[in-house]
């Protein structure tokens, strides 16, 4: 006979075999089911290297399907990996997924997810790791989630998740090490509980809507190495307490509202920084006034704020220092770089936008390997500095709106590597040289330049290349050289730009053709505008493949002739401003095929005949047109019947004749012309804006 003692034993005993034998069939099943719950499953159709449900067979080992990982004693499932599965649903509130009871790393990433994430899921009390970040998931973040006491890792990023950040998130595990809830759509203020994840050492809130200040129980999280918090609507002081996060290595305020003048004996503290953003805020006070202690410093950004005082010269010591962005403050004074080391890994250096004053130091040409330099919107006089030809790195420099003088020196051919250059908005005259007909963006508008080189060697990428030689392929997509005082032909060398997209020669004193050449290279070019010279002869046929040019400006010069027919290959223009030239033609009805075209002005010119009365150009916003010899056509309506009668009935109202009879024809038309809108948008005649009625007015 069994004593009681040894009847428990042999019970438990049977119990301990059945459950060890049932309970890999059940989550044999479980994850049999869960697959089950998304029956449409497939890999991602814009992702060919997504994985898929093709290894989860249930005549093998469940063990060994993809993603899933088992314990080595036990056979239980404690880790379920699955990215980029395309199983495009919800997770149910009774998903089979939750009866993976000893599961400790869930991972759903970028499964096209949707719904909520259900409060079950705080039922999974092993969970050590939860991420379910890229999906589109939303609704609340449970406050169950506060119920995983081991967790250590939580990623809820990139989701469309709504509501606070519930106050029980800080009942997870203090030794949870990273937290993020980065991208979702996130309200109110952050959760004072925040503070009790002592051993957090990632914390990531930015991308979502969150005000209000920033807790001071947060000042409790000094293991802390990377903290985010921006974008978002946060305002107020930053926290004394940050002084002490003595191993944060990457911070991120931006694009918020924080201000206050503690920060720079914060930052003075924060030494182990490698990364500093603190853009896009309302900041007010100077710099730290000694940065030297940084020595791990790479990246700082303070832009768009209201940052006064100079640039501590300590700043640019930093040996690791790599970018630096201070636009948009209210710094000043002369710009001074101290005893900067020829070994100085800067690359990124934008201090545009500031009050920065007088020439620019020598000392710039130390960062040798320096790749963008923007000193753009100060007020730098002087010369351009000979020794700037030694940063050989430079790929972008941008010196616009300041009031730099005399020639472009002609030692920056030397930047073998400049591609982009902008000196507009400066006092610099004489000669355009051309070895700066290679560079990719070239902006010298706005300054007093008198003419062009007439060389037809063109430096490009390093070598000199024979402008008339058919090889010449030069990388050019934007020149602007308009407001200057350049004199002679239209340059050539712009024939050969085959990259070419804008172009803008406006505002000079151009004589000559617009060369026929153009044709050959115009296919990819948006933009053109020549107003403003005395550009003579007809309009070449130059527009068979100009299908992407959505604006052109020829105004204001003594072009004649009838237009060119190719126009009618400008499927993309918007905007077409011939209006002061003398042109000599009939009227271009055949224009209205161009669908997109918004603005066509044909004023001053002596285009002549009768307009047809179906007139098209659906989508002319504005129009102008004074004619020699078209009497016929004074104050003739066109456009759509329902709201042609009104405006003609309008123009006979008496009391829309308010202008003065010394008044200018385009002036008077403009105003008129918006005055009528007014009229029939109000009186609900006239729809979109009455963006196809035409009013032509007989020459005064």
């Amino acid at each position: 006979m069994m004593i009681p003692s040894q009847s428990f034993s042999f019970i438990f005993f049977l119990s301990f075999i059945f459950n060890t034998l049932a309970s890999p069939t059940l989550e044999r099943d479980a994850l049999s089911e869960f697959k089950n719950e998304f029956p449409i499953s497939a890999p991602d159709p814009e992702d060919p290297f997504a994985s898929s449900f093709s290894s989860w067979n249930t005549s093998s080992d469940h063990c060994s399907w993809e993603g899933v990982s088992c314990d080595v004693n036990s056979g239980e499932v404690i880790s379920l990996f699955l990215e980029d599965i395309f199983l495009n649903g919800s997770l149910k509130s009774n998903t089979s997924l939750f009866k993976l009871q000893h599961l400790q790393h869930l991972s759903l990433i970028n499964c096209h997810l949707r719904g909520e994430i259900s409060s079950s899921l705080g039922n999974l009390s092993h969970l050590m790791q939860l991420d379910l970040s890229y999906n589109e998931l939303g609704g609340e973040i449970p406050s169950s989630i506060g119920n995983l006491s081991h967790l250590s890792h939580l990623y809820l990023s990139s989701n469309y998740l709504v509501g606070e950040i519930p106050s029980s998130i800080g009942n997870l595990s203090p030794l949870i090490e990273l937290l993020d809830l980065y991208g979702n759509h996130l309200i109110g203020e952050i959760p004072s509980s925040l503070g009790n994840l002592s051993h957090l050492t990632t914390l990531i809130l930015a991308e979502n809507h969150l005000i209000g200040e920033i807790p001071p129980s947060m000042g409790n999280l000094n293991q802390l190495t990377f903290l985010n918090l921006g974008p978002n609507n946060l305002s107020g002081n930053i926290p004394s307490s940050f002084a002490s996060f003595n191993k944060l290595s990457q911070l991120s305020l931006s694009y918020n509202q924080f201000s206050g003048g503690g920060l720079p004996h914060i930052l003075s503290n924060l030494t182990s920084l490698s990364s500093l953003d603190i853009s896009h805020n309302h900041f007010k006070s100077k710099l730290p006034s000694d940065m030297s202690r940084h020595n791990n410093l790479e990246i700082f950004s303070a832009s768009r704020n209201y940052f006064v005082g100079n640039v501590p010269t300590s700043l640019f010591m930093i040996p690791s220092l790599k970018e630096v962005y201070l636009s948009e403050n209210q710094l000043e004074g002369p710009l001074e770089f101290g005893n900067t080391s020829t070994s100085s890994e800067l690359q990124y250096l934008d201090l545009s936008s500031n009050d920065f004053y007088g020439p620019i130091s020598e000392d710039i040409s130390r960062f040798l390997i320096l790749q963008t330099l923007d000193l753009s919107n100060n007020k730098f006089i002087g010369a351009i500095p000979e020794s700037m030809s030694k940063l050989v790195s430079l790929y972008s420099l941008d010196l616009s709106n300041n009031s730099f003088t005399r020639l472009i020196p002609g030692s920056i051919s030397k930047l073998v590597s400049l591609n982009e250059l902008d000196l507009s908005y400066n006092k610099l005259e004489g000669q355009v040289p051309s070895f700066l007909w290679s560079l990719s963006s070239l902006k010298l508008s706005h300054n007093s330049f008198s003419n062009l080189e007439d060389s037809m060697q063109v430096v490009v990428s390093g070598r000199h290349s024979n402008l008339s030689s058919s090889s010449f392929r030069g990388p050019v997509h934007h020149v602007d050289l308009g407001s200057n005082s350049l004199r002679g032909s239209f340059p050539l060398w712009i024939c050969k730009c085959t990259s070419l997209v804008f172009l803008d020669l406006s505002n000079n004193h151009l004589t000559g053709s617009i060369p026929s050449c153009l044709m050959h290279y115009i296919a990819s070019v948006r933009q053109i505008i020549l107003r403003n010279n005395n550009l003579s002869r007809s309009l070449p046929d130059i527009f068979n493949s100009a299908t992407k040019l959505r604006s052109l400006d020829i105004s204001r010069n003594h072009l004649v002739g009838k237009l060119p027919k190719s126009l009618i290959n400008c499927k993309s223009m918007e905007y077409l401003n011939l209006k002061g030239n003398k042109f000599k033609d009939t009227f271009p009805s055949w224009l209205s095929s161009l669908i997109r075209l918004r603005v066509l002005l044909l004023g001053s010119n002596e285009f002549y005949g009768p307009i047809s009365s179906h007139f098209g150009f659906p989508s002319l916003r504005s129009w102008g047109k004074r004619t020699r010899g078209a009497a016929e056509c004074s104050n003739r309506v066109f456009g759509p019947s329902y709201a042609v009668g009104f405006v003609q009935k309008l123009l006979k109202d008496d009391n829309i004749w308010w202008l003065e009879a010394q008044a200018s024809l385009a002036s008077l038309q403009d105003r008129l012309w918006s005055r009528l809108v007014k009229e029939a948008v109000k009186e609900r005649r006239c729809k979109d804006y009455c963006t196809t009625i035409v009013i032509v007015f007989k020459r005064g």
